[in-house]
């Protein structure tokens, strides 16, 4: 397709309404539509929880959102209002869902772009190929979706963009640490899938490990994470900032932008991290990287074993199938704190 021929794209809506880690990975697809068609308006359809992601995210004209999980038939109908009201001539969906695509089938979207899969690929008129067998990141798999329109390459960087307040908020907040010129390691050990999550006391563990050393700890998470964060703290016996529940998204991204490294689940905190280019070490249990929503920096890396029953699920669950957990109890502490040691030569 010529450049003619994408200039006829006035107003696009890129939609998707999953969890945080996934909006940040659409950031890469933003950033490429708008290269690729820089004259057009471009909004995004997330839900409420996610909006923060997106803020001042230079290449969006505006940001609508779906409030599914409270009322999903009224948010439904409330939300097509709006899309046809706006009358874009192009939507693109990396979320494959049948809600989705049905939406903006009714809004009268014409040109409608998705993955070629499951039931939702019906209410499209432009499909590209999901491959599940190439290895692929999740975000090589989205920017693919514009092979329907040019062979370019874009960069997979996701991004975020804190602004001067949340950056000056976040070094007021690291003023209280006990070692200003020594390394900042923040740990977050939640996550909205039980199984994802490295057992509390192993992180107490390695936090006591790790506090032999002149190092500086801080923790992060939602609200929802605060209790689990204070509770390593308490068990390791040891002096951490906690600031779960205490930052909004892009504060939170800001604070993580002046660490060092960032110990985590597979959660959207691991996200946020590479979008802000702080190192990684994760933990992968229920799910594997080959799922496409691994760390993907040079320096990130992942703790995980080799089981016969991983990937359990794709998302992970409340209960291990077979009531162990070995893909995470397995993975000791000592282990990681040798990683750690190794990273700053402790």
């Amino acid at each position: 397709m010529g450049k003619a021929d994408l200039d006829k794209y006035k107003k696009i809506l890129i939609v998707q309404t999953a969890f945080l880690g996934d909006v940040i990975l659409i950031t890469p697809l933003i950033r490429a539509v708008h290269e690729l068609i820089p004259a057009a308006l471009i909004d995004v359809l997330i839900i409420p929880q996610t909006v923060g992601a997106l803020k001042n995210n230079p290449h969006l004209h505006q940001v609508l959102t779906f409030d599914k999980r409270k009322n999903k038939i009224l948010a439904f109908w409330k939300i097509l209002k709006i899309l046809r009201k706006n009358r874009y001539d192009l939507a693109i969906t990396p979320h494959s869902s049948s809600t989705t695509a049905y939406l903006l089938r009714l809004a009268g979207i014409s040109e409608r772009l998705g993955f070629d899969r499951w039931h939702a690929s019906k209410h499209l008129t432009l499909k590209a190929p999901h491959y599940d067998d190439r290895g692929w990141h999740k975000i090589q798999k989205n920017l693919h979706l514009l092979s329907v329109f040019t062979e370019r390459e874009f960069s997979m960087q996701t991004e975020l963009f804190p602004s001067r307040e949340d950056k000056l908020q976040a070094l007021q907040w690291l003023s209280e640490i006990k070692y200003p010129e020594k390394p900042i390691i923040a740990l977050a050990p939640g996550s909205v899938w039980n199984t994802k999550r490295w057992p509390e006391e192993y992180y107490a563990e390695l936090c006591r490990l790790i506090s032999k050393h002149e190092v500086n700890l801080i923790f992060i998470g939602g609200p929802e994470e605060k209790d689990i964060c204070d509770r390593v703290i308490q068990s390791a016996g040891i002096t951490g900032l906690n600031f779960a529940g205490r930052t909004k998204i892009l504060e939170s991204a800001a604070l993580i932008e002046l660490c060092d490294l960032l110990i985590c689940n597979d959660s959207g905190a691991m996200h946020i991290a590479n979008a802000m280019k702080t190192d990684v070490m994760a933990f992968f249990g229920p799910t594997v990287p080959s799922i496409g929503y691994y760390p993907y920096r040079e320096k990130d890396f992942i703790f995980e074993l080799d089981m016969d029953c991983r990937p359990c699920s794709s998302h992970g669950g409340k209960k291990c199938p077979l009531k162990h957990h070995n893909c995470m109890r397995k993975i000791n502490p000592e282990l990681v704190y040798d990683a750690v040691k190794t990273k700053f030569s402790l």
